[in-house]
């Protein structure tokens, strides 16, 4: 029988073989993780901790926690892999330990531990937890926000609520206001099925707001005060309320799709508990309705439902109702003993054979890494970097390399009055085929598609430099 002291050990040498061991290798990815890295880059090389700009322009897709975070780690250990897949693996670490303690504070050691073992060994888990990206974050403080309601609402201490509120803060500094939004439509949920709404009659609850507004205030009252109508336009208007109403890849926009992102994101272990909950029902078995799995139904069924209802759907949307998903199962799992832990181990090895064999050669496909490398000694003699008709992200270059490439356009184009649309996340700066000073050499990244209508714009002798997943990066001598 293993104690709580060896469950300790266990999770947190599985948490350092999984999400510590081989992120200097995993290259930061476009289009989505370059965004991140390259802002807290120039959080830094701006000195500016409070307006998040990329290309030295301010750019307000995401709050500021996240890029806390980063800057933290590249003021540690330089502008590195590792650095910027340190905060999601430090998130995972802090994860875990909540839900472990949490779980025993539910049920017991046995089914808190298997319930670490289910969450770390996760598929959905092990991606965020290397992804630089914010929802590793968020999936910790709106844990922790239901927890604390939780402990408050069960102990009848309603001290518990205050950081409650406090982790909602940081929750709205990470990702917007979905970090209030969520737990408390949860809340409400679980205390209307309960009929207690006592529980909100409190005086801490007033507090509580108060407190709240105090967290996320440290951002968001400046950040009005210095942009005014531009933040709330873009930040409110396009980044949330577009988000959930208007699709940014209809292709996802199915009923179906979080379906699909349930049973890869708790692969192996949904695909085991499924059957086994399926044969236990035909048998008569039902679920008891206790107060707890009532508040675990209610965590896990909101969260499904309400992003299933947003018109943009992500495969990380969802990824907050982990906690309650795992402690159902882990009821289940707890009773396999020594197999679970076989089970784990043999996971372990696979995600490592993924880490190795597929995340490292695919990520660095999944980036504009090399195309940088490849332009760094033309770049060090004054050369600038374009990019012109190109079908993924490039932001990844100037992450690596240091150097601001712009988007060449048509004088039409770059007089086109901006649109409070999804255009407003074409990040790259744009300029103009006109103003390109033809007696000077230049580095374009060009869609594979585009090169032909490339030299039909500016003639000359073209040199293939590095041949990218869908582009290409060239070199133009001047004419």
């Amino acid at each position: 029988m293993l104690n709580e002291k060896k469950h300790l050990w266990i999770l947190g040498g599985l948490w350092l073989l999984l999400y510590i061991v081989g992120n200097h290798l995993l290259t930061i990815t476009d289009p989505v993780e370059c965004n991140y890295a390259e802002t807290a880059r120039e959080m830094l090389l701006y000195d500016d901790y409070f307006s998040p700009r990329i290309f030295g322009n301010y750019w307000f897709d995401k709050p500021i926690f996240f890029y806390w975070e980063l800057a933290a780690a590249f003021n540690l250990f330089g502008f590195t892999n590792f650095a910027a897949r340190l905060a999601p693996a430090l998130t995972v670490l802090a994860s875990i330990a909540l839900l472990y303690w949490w779980g025993k504070r539910l049920y017991n050691a046995k089914i808190a531990f298997a319930a670490s073992l289910l969450f770390a060994t996760s598929l959905e888990t092990w991606y965020v937890g290397h992804a630089v990206v914010t929802d590793m974050t968020l999936l910790l403080t709106v844990s922790l926000t239901l927890i604390a309601f939780y402990c408050g609402y069960q102990q009848k201490n309603y001290n518990w609520y205050y950081l409650a509120f406090a982790s909602a803060g940081v929750a709205v500094l990470d990702k917007g206001p979905i970090g209030l939004v969520l737990p408390g439509l949860i809340i409400v949920l679980f205390l209307l099925w309960q009929r207690d709404f006592k529980a909100l009659l409190v005086k801490q609850l007033l507090g509580g707001f108060v407190l709240f507004g105090l967290v996320a205030g440290i951002w968001y009252v400046p950040m009005y005060m210095k942009h005014g109508q531009d933040f709330i336009d873009i930040f409110l208007g396009v980044h949330n309320v577009m988000r959930a109403t208007v699709s940014e890849h209809p292709r996802d926009d199915v009923w179906y799709y979080y379906i699909g992102i349930f049973l890869a994101g708790f692969f192996p272990w949904a695909w085991a508990a499924i059957p086994a909950f399926i044969k236990r029902w035909r048998r008569g078995w039902r679920l008891k309705l206790d107060t707890n799995t009532r508040f675990l139904l209610v965590w896990a069924v909101t969260v499904f439902a309400l992003f299933q209802c947003f018109a943009t759907k992500y495969v990380t949307y969802t990824f907050p109702y982990m906690f309650p998903v795992v402690l159902l199962m882990a009821r289940h799992f707890c009773n396999w003993g020594k197999k679970l832990l076989y089970g784990v181990a043999v996971m372990a090895v696979v995600y490592w054979g993924l880490l190795f064999g597929v995340a490292v050669p695919q990520m660095e496909r999944h980036s504009s890494y090399g195309m940088a490398m490849a332009a760094k000694p033309y770049l060090e003699q004054g050369v600038e970097p374009y990019s012109f008709g190109r079908s993924d992200g490039v932001v990844a270059f100037t992450y690596y390399s240091g150097h601001f490439i712009k988007d060449l356009v048509s004088q039409e184009e770059l007089d086109e009055e901006r649109k409070l649309d999804w255009s407003v996340t074409n990040i790259l700066p744009k300029f103009s085929f006109e103003a390109v000073e033809r007696d000077k050499p230049m580095l374009v990244i060009v869609g594979e598609k585009s090169f032909e209508d490339l030299q039909k714009k500016l003639p000359g002798k073209w040199t293939l430099l590095e041949k990218g997943r869908r582009n290409s990066l060239y070199y133009r001598a001047a004419d």
